[in-house]
């Protein structure tokens, strides 16, 4: 990456952004208040250095007497980790998360049993192909692009369907 290649992410409705100077650790965190924080398996999250609010902060939920944890108060994506000032961005909240590599795990024994053999579930590139092709064939995404936006608001995509 560039020093002059911006890190920028943000939240999925677009009302959270953020750029940073650049990544300190990256990791993936399997227990269980991460897992429920995250609404998912594992979370991924990697330090934010100089990490500055670009448009609107998030919330935040105390969830242990250590870690405060950052969300979109708009779509309730999950965006920061803060142990005690030190803070993470979710990898999925990046506009380009293959920039970070996670280095090392935490809580594998809390890991759910099928997360090592992920890949071996059979898989599609796109909706193309898969038992819910139909579904998915006129959906409209109002979801934030992976890149810094002048102007957006879901509600101006959310009425052009009308």
């Amino acid at each position: 990456m560039s020093a002059s290649q911006k890190i920028t992410g943000g939240c999925q409705c677009g009302a959270v952004r953020y750029e940073i100077k650049e990544f300190g650790r990256a990791t993936i965190c399997h227990c269980r208040m991460c897992q429920k924080a995250f609404g998912g398996l594992y979370a991924p999250l990697v330090t934010g250095l100089g990490i500055n609010w670009v448009h609107r902060e998030p919330k935040y939920f105390q969830s242990s007497s250590k870690v405060q944890r950052g969300f979109c108060e708009e779509c309730g994506t999950p965006l920061t980790y803060d142990f005690e000032g030190t803070v993470a961005v979710s990898i999925g909240s990046l506009d380009n998360p293959e920039l970070v590599t996670p280095i090392l795990q935490f809580s594998a024994d809390t890991r759910v049993s099928y997360v090592d053999d992920i890949s071996k579930v059979p898989h599609y590139v796109s909706a193309k192909g898969a038992p819910e092709e139909d579904m998915f064939s006129d959906m409209i995404s109002y979801q934030h692009p992976d890149h810094p936006t002048e102007n957006w608001s879901v509600d101006k995509l959310k009425n052009k369907d009308k």
